[in-house]
């Protein structure tokens, strides 16, 4: 059986606790093979959707993934998004604020990368970071804020900015999809141990890696913070199980799918008049 968006989503006003979520599920299917049959069809489905989007031109749609480390989020943009045609997507990874960034509040450096109608963003990491990381290891004190400002109600004004900003987008056409990406700590040790053992993704491992797993407990938890006090009807937090990767791939590719076949988007009707000036420039082409 096909998974439906509705299986992955999380519903405004739940209290999730990411221990109730089964991050090696693989929904019902059976083999990997059928999983990878239905995302190479929502691939093509995807790219034919993306032409839509792009000649309708009214909407733009947001992609955000979230995870902890080695949970595949740059395999799934990857995988997922191959279809996609490059000219009318956007790709970013978001790192450490610059000192620029910091001068400015934290949704800034976020702005200004959002997509344009008719575009898919694709956001590596993104401003939940500012409700992650920066809480986990309380960088909040780092930053340029007003020492008045920084209270015990700091993250719940944060959530509460990050809510008011996302609805602010949707309502000026930005379909808003945040996949958190939940893998499990064993799993991450496997993954971490593979990139350790094979030299062509030696590259992809740090020593850094290692210290946060430290910090795993606290991640988990402001991970459920984030995701229960932001996912809203209008940027809906989506949990996908990642300890299998063709599942997680399978299932981001059918809420992809999904939302965009929801938006009964067309491509723009032509008039007579324009209809007549495409048969006279046929005729000219013909009798050249």
């Amino acid at each position: 059986m096909i998974m439906k968006k509705e299986d992955f989503i999380i519903k405004a006003g739940t209290n999730v606790k990411l221990s109730n979520f089964d991050s090696s599920d693989t929904g019902s299917f059976k083999s990997k093979n059928d999983a990878k049959a239905i995302l190479k069809k929502n691939i093509q489905k995807m790219s034919e959707l993306q032409n839509k989007l792009y000649a309708y031109d009214k909407y733009s749609l947001l992609i955000i993934f979230q995870a902890m480390d080695a949970a595949g989020k740059d395999g799934t943009i990857k995988h997922v998004m191959t279809g996609l045609n490059p000219q009318g997507t956007q790709v970013f990874s978001f790192k450490q604020p610059s000192i620029e960034e910091l001068d400015h509040d934290f949704l800034w450096r976020i702005h200004k990368k959002m997509p344009e109608r008719g575009r898919i963003g694709i956001f590596n990491r993104s401003h939940y970071e500012e409700v992650l990381v920066v809480r986990v290891h309380d960088l909040i004190q780092n930053q340029k804020i007003p020492p008045e400002l920084i209270n015990k109600e700091i993250w719940n004004t944060r959530y509460r900015e990050i809510s008011d900003f996302e609805k602010y987008l949707y309502e000026n056409g930005t379909i808003i999809l945040k996949f958190f990406l939940h893998i499990s700590q064993e799993e991450q040790r496997n993954r971490f141990l593979k990139r350790i053992d094979t030299p062509d993704k030696n590259w992809k491992f740090s020593a850094t890696d290692i210290n946060e797993r430290r910090f795993w407990d606290k991640y988990q938890q402001a991970y459920a913070e984030a995701i229960s006090a932001t996912s809203k009807k209008y940027a809906p937090w989506f949990i996908i199980p990642a300890d299998h990767k063709w599942y997680m791939r399978y299932a981001v590719s059918e809420v992809i799918v999904e939302t965009l076949d929801e938006l009964k988007m067309s491509y723009p009707v032509v008039s007579d008049e324009q209809l007549k000036n495409l048969e006279e420039c046929k005729s000219k082409l013909l009798n050249e």
